[in-house]
């Protein structure tokens, strides 16, 4: 019997309603880095505490995803990647329509790590739907194009919250992701899933990917190279406001309007790294080249950036294209398993790299108080990317591979 979901037309569509299933996610994702500051300013938080209490909300939205990255990855495996797409979206566009009536921050926090579980599941079930739809020659093309158009969501974020009001801006998102659910409907399961869904394997085993020592590693490097993406976006874009005055910026800097040029530079170098990876058939080489200029754009930001709020935005763009190799690492974490733990792999490695916003936000934190916000956030990049370079150097080349395997030990 055919399998629907390898006819053009089909794979087109899956194509589509993944990247608009990862827009919606991003603009959930980054909505809280956008009105982090009128939203607390709204609930009475003011003056330095901001960071305080703007760092243990992200906290728990990426703690949220932390969890949610394991829970929908099993399921994905287990149940199957329709399933993932559907009640993640669910969860967090209720959460985040919630979101929009919340008075305090207990409350705000509970919501953000509601919405974290929800906004963990899409991404992962998406470029695993789509890598295993698609030729594997070619499959790079059509991950480029879910990364692409999703990460447009952010964009679209710091245009609505300066538009609207942060909590129209919270039901907004949650309106689109209820509105989405209704495309789902039309999208098929993957065929290599279904071939071993009811095979005496196992799938899913979230544990076994710790109890087998190069199984282990492979997870291992599929997660740190992506370190630098998260401390760029959670660290210096998300409080810019407060690194422009350490750098003695005479005008305000907006974090909303950071965010937007950071995402606008991530949509052009995710496009950029998707098709330089197609052309030079390998992931591990465009890797390196951004973990390159990820540290020249670093550089800049921290001790070049005293030439107004025109330059300022500039490297956040700057700082943005260096840090679109998330649909490349994204892919090749889909590329290193087997069909039976490939959802697992490819949903977690986003979100613990993205939970790894706690460890990297507290121990900025930690060296902001000894050595200033500037030395601080040095010293975490240093370590940020010396790690990700030495995982991308030792981790397997993956372009081309066949995927249609199971993981058997």
């Amino acid at each position: 019997m055919r399998d629907p979901s390898s006819d053009k037309k089909n794979v087109i569509g899956i194509i589509i309603v993944a990247a608009l299933g990862y827009f919606v996610d991003v603009y959930d994702l980054i909505l809280f880095s956008v009105v982090r500051k009128p939203s607390l300013v709204s609930l009475g938080i003011t003056g330095d505490h901001q960071i305080d209490v703007g760092v243990m909300l992200l906290n728990w939205q990426m703690a949220g995803m932390l969890i949610g990255g394991i829970l929908w990855g099993v399921l994905g495996d287990k149940k199957g990647r329709i399933s993932v797409l559907f009640g993640s979206i669910f969860l967090y566009s209720a959460a985040n329509i919630a979101n929009g009536f919340v008075q305090d921050v207990p409350t705000y926090a509970m919501l953000r790590f509601i919405a974290g579980i929800g906004l963990a599941g899409e991404l992962g079930a998406g470029i695993t739907l789509v890598s295993e739809i698609m030729p594997k020659e070619s499959r790079g093309w059509g991950t480029t194009i879910v990364a692409t158009v999703g990460l447009l969501g952010a964009v679209v974020a710091a245009l609505i919250a300066n538009k609207f009001d942060w909590r129209v801006s919270y039901f907004i998102g949650g309106a689109m992701g209820l509105a989405l659910l209704i495309l789902r409907i039309s999208v098929y399961e993957s065929g290599m899933y279904k071939n071993i869904k009811d095979k005496n394997v196992s799938k899913g085993n979230f544990i076994k990917l710790f109890t087998n020592k190069a199984r282990f590693f492979k997870f291992s490097k599929c997660i740190l190279i992506g370190l630098p993406t998260w401390f760029v976006v959670g660290v210096l874009v998300t409080f810019s406001d407060k690194f422009a005055e350490a750098f003695g910026l005479n005008v305000p800097i907006n974090p909303a309007q950071s965010i937007m040029y950071t995402y606008i530079g991530i949509v052009i170098g995710d496009f950029v790294s998707g098709y330089m990876s197609q052309v030079m058939r390998s992931r591990k080489k465009v890797v390196l080249i951004f973990l390159f200029m990820n540290f020249v754009c670093i550089t800049v930001y921290l001790y070049f950036n005293h030439f107004g709020s025109t330059f300022f935005y500039f490297m956040c763009g700057a700082l943005g294209f260096a840090n679109g190799y998330w649909a490349v690492f994204v892919t090749n974490a889909s590329e290193q398993f087997g069909t039976n733990y490939r959802a697992t792999v490819t949903t977690a490695v986003p979100n613990i790299i993205r939970g790894t916003t706690v460890p990297m936000t507290l121990s900025f934190q930690f060296f902001r108080e000894y050595l200033g916000i500037v030395n601080g956030a040095v010293i975490v990049a240093v370590i940020a990317l010396a790690i990700a370079v030495i995982a991308t150097v030792r981790m397997e080349e993956t372009f081309g591979k066949d995927l249609d395997y199971v993981e058997v030990t």
